[in-house]
């Protein structure tokens, strides 16, 4: 069962199902919880934070891109009136390269956060201050002198690779290969997906395409810079208030660092001016703790923004070798893609997502995909939604495309011949259950703007995407207050309005207005364990904490009820927001305001709680972008002209915070595709580090991005839910260079694609 909720595509014969009759709050468009205060500006961010006594903090970062520390003299910024303590790396924990987990290594990322005995990149922290202002705290970090042995910076994949280039890190030795490796490299890992047996399968293509594509590093531009702030108390025990995309992630990677447990450690999510992955990790909160320990008052440290584009992480620039066979009737015989990502100056770029993704749009029995994590003197690279997705995406898009080309057939005919469907094999190994990539396709081929007829120097590309989604640890606590309003608690920092979706998922399982529920976001110590925010999980594994959460309590409701009937509670029932005795007409149901009102009555307060791990039914994403340019020749511009986003979402909970992420992420994939890049100078010196230098999509630059939304029930799901915030950015990439390519006749294979590209091109 499917449905599609849009203006522009009606299909014949199409009736209401009950799956779309049955629910009273999902699906609608209530406003959102958290809205009035966000509008009016009272909600606190990271850097709103004021604690009584706090300190400012610094950093002391360097100018160079690789160079050996030799010496740290802090004597000159220790002399500075109102400067009350300097740390630099050997104040955090002794950590060893075996210091790591399944998703993270902690010897990387205590030298990411200050320095040890090398600088890896233009804006790497060295020394932390903390002083009684602001301006005395820079001054401060500004007196810190570090002598150099000033080291050649590798800047790129290519040279990254020669043999006689310069090593980042003696402790990297690449992994996966056949033999072990003997020599230390700048190549960290090889990973390697094999469906079939695609080199011998080659032979029986008849159309071929092979071609190489490049991006370039960009970051994920949130407006809100990194922010902390931590009190240190006597009873050794550190609060953190943070905007993060994760409570207890910030918990646990500042406890390994500063060598406390992680019970020591309180963390309160603040509110989070956008993340999109890049506040998965941590920065500045170890620096805060440790300095708030040496001088005994509260410290805040906030980025600016020249310090978030210099030491941040980006998403890894790359190359891609993609190799697509067909016959003559569009058949896709086998595919290859070789990706190279640039990790950053610590091991750990996507590209094992990038392989993993790269054909997962399509029905291939044979496909290689091999994939090179390389260093490079560039700040370590973060996750940026759907990680290592939209290169992989960029190379294989555009191939099909090409493909299509040649064999003149229309581009998402050519997809809906070769789409993953039910029981299709991804390359990664996982057999698809119900997903909605054809219907995806459909919606496209019925649209109004694929119809639209257009001009010369315009173009029309069209583009897939897939991303995973996960489940993963969620917990959640139901209570009703004593007049029957209910409070949901959760752990998870919402980016996406999980707030929203939360308490309509709860009024929904509880029969109940949605007014009627008011969601809390909560920190460390008033909600057991939770995963991050990421990998559009939220609204899938902890909407079903909340849904188990809410059964609990009404379990404890009913049996309140039958207590007060003195009833068997075998026979009472939930219906509607009531307990009903079913075997007993002369009893009227109560609400659940009612049985609050009986609570201490009955056995005291009453909620519900679900902690879980979700390991299978994530429900994966699937997505078509259409894009419509116009390319001006005498200068190259790019205009885009049209655009729509089609997504399988699911089931959508709040269709106007789907539709929001859907058009967020066209308009990052946009400017990555069309401006977006960090320019280095030779010797390895960010030049664009501000917003009107590194270009990102303003209102202007942009048409109204559409929607269609397509629902294809996630069966992992009691409501049918799908994440639905990575995938929209993974078609951009191919959607906008197809289109451009289309526009110019030219095939464009190196973003972004700037107005000295085109113009190269057009000649």
């Amino acid at each position: 069962m499917s449905s599609v909720r849009t203006e522009e595509l009606t299909r014949p014969n199409r009736k209401a199902t009950e799956e779309e009759n049955k629910f009273k709050v999902i699906g609608t468009r209530p406003v959102r919880p958290d809205g009035i205060d966000k509008v009016t500006g009272k909600a606190n961010f990271g850097a709103d934070i004021v604690l009584n006594g706090m300190l400012y903090g610094a950093i002391h970062r360097s100018k160079h891109a690789h160079a050996l520390i030799k010496k740290v003299d802090v004597s000159k910024a220790l002399k500075l009136e109102g400067v009350k303590s300097i740390i630099t790396h050997s104040d955090l924990a002794t950590l060893k390269p075996t210091d790591k987990n399944s998703n993270v290594n902690f010897f990387d990322l205590a030298r990411n956060v200050l320095a040890k005995d090398k600088v890896l990149y233009d804006g790497h922290a060295i020394a932390a201050v903390a002083a009684i202002s602001q301006t005395i705290a820079n001054e401060a970090a500004r007196l810190i002198e570090v002598e150099y042995k000033i080291l050649k910076p590798v800047m790129n994949i290519k040279t990254a690779e020669k043999k006689n280039t310069p090593i980042i890190d003696k402790n990297i030795f690449t992994e996966g290969l056949k033999e072990p490796a003997k020599k230390p490299s700048n190549i960290a890992k090889k990973v390697e997906f094999l469906l079939g047996d695609p080199d011998k399968t080659f032979e029986q293509a008849e159309i071929v395409v092979d071609r190489k594509y490049s991006t370039q590093t960009v970051h994920q531009g949130y407006i809100e810079p990194h922010a902390c702030a931590a009190s240190y108390t006597k009873d050794n025990q550190a609060t953190i208030w943070c905007s993060s995309q994760g409570a207890f992630m910030v918990r646990a990677y500042t406890a390994k660092l500063c060598g406390l447990e992680t019970s020591k450690i309180k963390v309160i999510p603040a509110e989070i001016g956008g993340g999109f992955g890049g506040k998965t990790t941590i920065y500045l909160e170890p620096l805060a703790v440790k300095l708030s320990e040496k001088t005994g008052r509260p410290v805040k440290i906030v980025m600016n923004r020249t310090e978030v584009m210099r030491a941040t992480g980006p998403t890894s620039g790359g190359t891609a070798h993609v190799k697509l066979g067909a016959d003559k009737k569009g058949n896709f015989i086998a595919g290859l893609i070789e990706l190279k990502y640039e990790a950053g100056a610590f091991a750990g770029s996507p590209v094992g997502l990038g392989c993993m993704t790269a054909f997962a749009p399509y029905n291939l029995k044979h496909v290689k995909c091999t994939g090179w994590d390389v260093l490079v003197n560039r700040p370590k690279a973060a996750a940026y939604r759907a990680p290592g997705a939209p290169v992989a995406a960029f190379a294989v898009e555009s191939a099909i495309d090409e493909l299509a080309s040649k064999l003149q057939m229309d581009p998402i005919h050519l997809r809906l011949k070769n789409c993953a469907t039910e029981g299709t094999t991804a390359p990664y190994g996982v057999t698809f259950d119900k997903i909605g990539h054809k219907e995806c396709l459909e919606a496209a081929l019925n649209s109004n703007h694929y119809r639209k007829k257009l001009k010369p120097y315009q173009g029309r590309g069209i583009a897939s995407g897939f991303w995973f989604n996960i489940g993963g640890n969620s917990s959640a606590e139901i209570m009703i207050n004593e007049d029957g309003n209910v409070t949901v608690a959760t752990g998870n920092p919402d980016i996406g309005g999980s707030r929203a979706s939360m308490a309509m998922m709860a009024a929904e399982t509880l029969g109940i207005n949605m007014e009627n529920v008011k969601p809390i976001v909560a920190d460390t110590e008033s909600i057991p364990y939770s995963d991050l925010t990421g990998g559009s999980r939220v609204t899938f594994a902890t909407g079903k904490a909340v849904i188990e959460a809410a059964e609990d309590m009404i379990t404890e409701m009913c049996k309140r009820a039958a207590k007060f009937w003195k009833v068997d509670p075998a026979q009472v029932e939930w219906k509607n927001g009531k307990a009903i005795c079913i075997e007993r007409t002369d009893i009227e149901p109560m609400s659940m305001k009612q049985i609050a009102k009986i609570a201490f009555k009955t056995g005291g307060a009453i909620s519900g709680k679900a902690n879980i791990n979700v390991k299978k039914g994530a429900g994966p994403g699937f997505g078509l972008h259409i894009c419509d340019v116009e390319v001006d020749p005498e200068t190259g511009r790019v205009t885009v002209l049209k655009y729509t986003a089609i997504q399988d979402v699911g089931k959508a909970i709040h269709p106007s915070y789907v539709e929001g992420q859907l058009q967020g992420g066209a308009a990052q994939g946009i400017g990555w595709a069309l401006n977006e890049e960090y320019v280095y100078s030779k010797d390895g010196n960010l030049m664009n580090t501000g917003f009107l230098d590194y270009r990102i999509p303003v209102a202007s630059d942009l048409p109204m991005i559409e929607t269609i939304l397509v629902e294809v029930p996630n069966p992992g799901h009691p409501f049918g839910v799908r994440g639905v915030g990575e995938t929209p950015i993974v078609p951009p990439l191919g959607a906008v260079a197809n289109a451009v390519s289309n526009a110019i006749g030219r095939r464009m294979t190196d973003l972004p694609l700037n107005p000295i590209k085109i113009l190269s091109e057009i000649g």
